[in-house]
């Protein structure tokens, strides 16, 4: 059996669920529904790999060893080093390696890469430790987010790039009526990718943000290098080692996916992003350097900062909306590029099921609800997670003095597990309208701004200016008003930015799901892509046809 034919209903549900925009993953997010063992297995090999060379990757012979990963949890360096490679010698095994695969059918490449997704998910529990030790999100998010949940979009990936690259008829008999005569003709088409792609990973989610541009330049019929984060490799190191051992073992060329890793003192992506053989590239990451990747004459895929709002109204049930809110503001400490920043509250207050609470005792009901969850013993710790670097902590600790009034100030909390945790909770601002140089950029970490307005109309309209201008992936809203829902709606979907109503219980803005949720749209400044629509792969290949007389 082919590994096609092994992965056939796997892709046929993927790319039925695609379509209805309905649930679906063939990847539990329980770390209870795999083998008992695995978590036991993954401690003892994250104890081995660190103070260690990361010598799993099958690209031959490096010219050094580097690393420089602390993490937030233990603030002491977990010691991985990583293979070396020059920028010219990744280059051109890559070329090598994109000739060997572009000639292999869709079917192939198909069955290759959902294999290799079967493989990382033994490999859930590494991975969700490496992300721990690396991005500092907790377990059980670690093990979602970079587990279950990145393979889902990984698998989304290919199978929109199989539906793509199987449009077409491979070949066809055309025949044009002359009268007389027929004129016939043999036509076949062939797609051809484009040539060797490069993604760009970030820190906070090293996996997850990486595998859609990664899986849709390989079925796509590219080779890739992965660039992550020099803070944030070892989770995407994993991932990477199990590609290429499925590709060893199918006769392939294992650099058709290379990892390129550097330092922070030595970068060598503007290096890679530049050479003339790389032609399309994945990047997540700050605006100013996104804006530098679109701007390079290259097919690009990006995901830049955004600024996040939240629109209130009127509400049922106000105490499950401010717990809702807490949950999305604290969850990984603010750190996700769906995190809300902005709530935009009318200096009339909100309207609930038992009359009008006011703006200042909404803004003191958002403070008090996230103190109840981060001092929960149970759930803060495995909510707010850890802060993966200094530079979101001495914003957190800083933002203070930059203006407004402070309803609730950042502090640390005790994880009884990790007591040197790198910890901050949420920070809780509240201005007015005018001071928009506050609350008009994205300030990335635990810090929440509650903005008062002139009424829900103005809430909008500021809200759908800064996406426009300074963009956003997600908007939160609340209201009991049809004809509100409705101009809330059209308001913000006109600036591209979707929209969650009246979420509350398990429904948080933060969270989009594979085969359902588009992640961006790429039509406002918050990023130029999204996962995963038709464009997301088809830009990466071109149909190429010939012609013979029959």
């Amino acid at each position: 059996m082919t590994l096609f034919e092994k992965h056939r209903k796997t892709l046929e549900e993927a790319i039925s669920a695609s379509r209805k925009r309905t649930y679906f993953s063939p990847y539990p997010e329980s770390p209870k529904a795999y083998p008992e063992d695995l978590d036991g297995k993954a401690k003892v090999w994250m104890s081995r790999i660190m103070n260690s060379n990361y010598d799993c990757l099958k690209q031959g012979e490096p010219e050094s060893w580097i690393g420089e990963e602390v993490s937030p949890f233990l603030q002491v360096g977990i010691g991985v080093r990583y293979p070396v490679y020059s920028v010219s010698k990744l280059i051109y095994n890559s070329g090598n390696a994109q000739k060997q695969w572009s000639n292999i059918n869709v079917e192939q490449r198909t069955g290759i890469l959902i294999e290799s997704l079967s493989r990382i998910s033994l490999r859930f529990f590494d991975i969700a430790y490496a992300t721990m030790h690396c991005a500092g999100q907790s377990f059980m998010m670690s093990f979602q987010a970079s587990g279950p949940h990145a393979n889902d979009r990984a698998l989304e990936a290919i199978a929109m790039g199989y539906e793509e690259l199987t449009r077409f008829p491979k070949e066809a008999e055309w025949i044009k009526p002359f009268g007389k005569f027929d004129l016939k003709l043999h036509k076949d088409w062939k797609a051809i990718g484009k040539g060797t792609g490069l993604v760009i990973g970030c820190s906070t989610f090293p996996v997850w943000n990486t595998v859609p541009g990664l899986y849709a330049t390989l079925i796509t019929g590219n080779s890739c290098i992965v660039k992550p984060h020099p803070k944030a490799v070892l989770p995407i190191a994993i991932v990477i080692e199990e590609i290429q051992q499925t590709l060893l073992e199918s006769g392939l060329d294992p650099n058709i996916v290379q990892l390129a890793v550097d330092s922070s003192a030595s970068p060598i992506t503007k290096q890679l992003a530049e050479a003339p053989s790389v032609k399309m590239i994945d990047f997540t990451g700050s605006s100013e350097f996104g804006n530098y990747i679109e701007h390079l004459p290259k097919v690009t895929f990006t995901e830049k900062a955004g600024v996040n709002s939240i629109i209130l109204d009127s509400v049922t049930d106000l105490k499950a909306v401010l717990g809702n809110i807490a949950f999305s503001a604290s969850l990984y400490s603010g750190q996700m590029c769906t995190a809300p920043q902005n709530i935009f509250v009318s200096k009339n207050g909100v309207t609930t099921s038992e009359g009008v609470v006011s703006y200042d005792n909404f803004v003191q009901g958002l403070a008090t609800a996230i103190n109840g969850l981060v001092d929960n013993p149970k759930a803060g710790p495995g909510t707010i997670g850890a802060i993966q670097s200094e530079a979101t902590l001495g914003r957190t600790k800083g933002i203070s003095a930059s203006g407004g009034q402070v309803a609730l100030a950042s502090r640390s909390i005790k994880n009884e597990e990790f007591v040197d945790a790198r910890i901050a909770t949420p920070v809780v601002i509240s201005l007015d309208k005018s001071q928009s140089d506050l609350y008009g950029n994205e300030c990335f970490g635990p810090i929440v701004y509650v903005i008062k307005t002139d009424g829900l109309d103005d809430s909008i309209a500021i809200a759908r200016s800064l996406a426009e201008h300074k963009g956003a992936l997600t908007c939160g809203a609340y209201t009991t008003s049809e004809s509100a829902t409705k101009k809330i709606a059209a308001e913000m979907n006109s600036a591209f930015v979707p929209v969650s109503f009246n979420f509350t219980g398990a429904a948080f803005i933060n969270s989009h799901a594979a085969f359902s949720d588009f992640h961006l749209t790429g039509g406002n400044p918050a990023g130029n892509a999204s996962f995963t629509n038709p464009e997301f792969v088809t830009k990466r290949f071109v149909w190429v046809g010939n012609r013979y007389m029959a």
